[in-house]
């Protein structure tokens, strides 16, 4: 599974959204990029799409910034993957070098299919929340308000 920097960014940034959910205030997009070395620019344009989904909603003015519009327990990292990456369907058409009639072939093309959907069952049945619990394993700082 190949995972694009603007996957990661978006991903972190919504982990920092989850964190804060609770108090419902606002995080500006200066304050995650600053705290996880995520360009700001670019960060800007992934919760503009992410705004547009639906998933958060911003605020305007000094105060303002970006908050979650659903809660962690209901964002999954399948939606946001899609969202952010444009894949509304998993790619289940595999290019293959060799004979596509061979069995051997077959066989192996049905198992990448099923890999291909294990992997996007448990894609979508990771959530925020869950991911925000195991953030906080790892540093007991970083996501307490």
């Amino acid at each position: 599974m190949k995972i694009s920097a603007k996957t990661e960014y978006a991903c972190v940034a919504m982990l920092e959204l989850a964190s804060r959910y609770e108090s419902g205030g606002p995080v500006q997009v200066r304050k995650i990029a600053e705290r996880h070395a995520v360009p700001s620019r670019f960060l800007v344009q992934i919760m503009l799409q992410l705004k547009a989904a639906g998933l958060v909603a911003s605020t305007r003015g000094a105060a303002g910034g970006y908050r979650l519009a659903v809660p962690p327990t209901e964002i999954t990292l399948g939606q946001v993957m899609d969202i952010v990456e444009g894949n509304k369907q998993p790619d289940v058409n595999f290019a293959v070098s060799s004979s596509p009639d061979s069995p051997a072939v077959k066989a192996l093309v049905q198992a990448w299919q099923e890999i291909q959907k294990k992997e996007r069952d448990m894609l979508y049945s990771i959530t925020f929340a869950e991911l925000l619990e195991r953030a906080r394993q790892f540093d007991t700082q970083m996501y307490y308000i």
